[in-house]
């Protein structure tokens, strides 16, 4: 999935932000390619996704994105019996008095276990991981190449962290545990279907929270998603309006990062160009009669922000 892909790929996932009452008017995109990108990041490490949305689209493009969200969501295929059962026992878990307590008491048994097991095979285990995942990378059509060499540097930054986090820490899994129950009763998802049925604001205040837990879990194994963001520096390259390209540069892990991303010049302000393709093609999948041909690229429900 595409869109945050081009802005910086430290989120995945996805997925999150607060609903603020700003005049999008006088948001959208930037009045130069450099400021155009620094807001959407600054917008993405605040969580703030809604305002990320309304700044990052044209107008048009924007409320297209809105209505098209609950488009989106009634095109997909509905949970069976299993799934639902399996989903909603898992929220009322997560909402118990001592879910805490509970989930805590599960997992301590399977961290040992686990460790036991495989804590001597980790590095050998991520190295086989990190091996499928470049080979994916390099065999995934929709990616340009100088998009697969940055995700693949970004798995070459990953690789030394995942084999040295503290996996098998059980302080560190109490608190994640912690942070996972505490994010999960601020969400207030009742059932299976609550997930189904969310509208665009409630969906982008439900992320804002979602993102916060996952930044608080990978910072208690190491992983500051917040200090990535806050390094980005964005670097002009080329500008011939109405098109311009830039450099966003950020450190992770200690590891030097860079990408590039293409924008565009619409009524005076700039925009990411793959971004506002992603939705209109995602526009087109919904617009389309049912087993129609479509333009090649994303599925309806890629108009969901998340990492490509």
């Amino acid at each position: 999935m595409r869109p945050f892909h081009r802005l910086l790929p430290l989120l995945a996932l996805a997925l999150l932000a607060a609903c603020h009452s700003r005049d999008h008017a006088a948001t959208a995109g930037g009045d130069s390619p450099e400021a155009a990108v620094r807001a959407s990041i600054a917008l993405v490490r605040a969580g703030d996704f809604a305002g990320f949305w309304r700044q990052a689209l044209p107008p048009h493009d924007y409320a297209m994105l809105r209505e098209d969200w609950g488009r989106a969501r009634a095109d997909e295929a509905p949970l069976d019996a299993a799934e639902r059962t399996r989903i909603d026992a898992a929220l009322r878990q997560l909402a118990a008095p001592d879910a805490e307590a509970t989930l805590d008491a599960r997992l301590q048994p399977w961290l040992a276990d686990a460790q036991s097991r495989y804590g001597d095979q980790l590095p050998l285990l991520v190295g086989v991981g990190r091996a499928l995942a470049s080979q994916a990378i390099d065999e995934n059509p929709r990616l340009g190449e100088e998009q697969k060499q940055h995700a693949t540097a970004l798995v070459d930054a990953l690789g030394p962290w995942a084999q040295q986090a503290p996996w098998f820490d059980p302080a560190k899994a109490r608190q994640a545990v912690g942070v996972v129950v505490s994010t999960a009763r601020k969400l207030d998802l009742r059932d299976a279907q609550s997930l189904r049925t969310m509208g665009f604001d409630q969906s982008m205040r439900s992320y804002a929270m979602a993102f916060h837990g996952l930044e608080q879990v990978l910072a208690l194994y190491g992983l500051p998603l917040d200090q990535a963001l806050a390094s980005a520096r964005v670097v002009p390259l080329e500008y011939h309006p109405p098109y311009a390209r830039v450099r966003i540069e950020y450190q992770l892990l200690g590891r030097p990062l860079s990408m590039e991303s293409t924008l565009i010049q619409q009524d005076g302000r700039w925009y990411d160009r793959d971004l506002i393709d992603s939705v209109r093609q995602a526009h087109q999948r919904l617009a389309a009669p049912a087993g129609a041909a479509t333009t090649p690229g994303l599925a309806a429900t890629d108009v969901v922000p998340a990492l490509r």
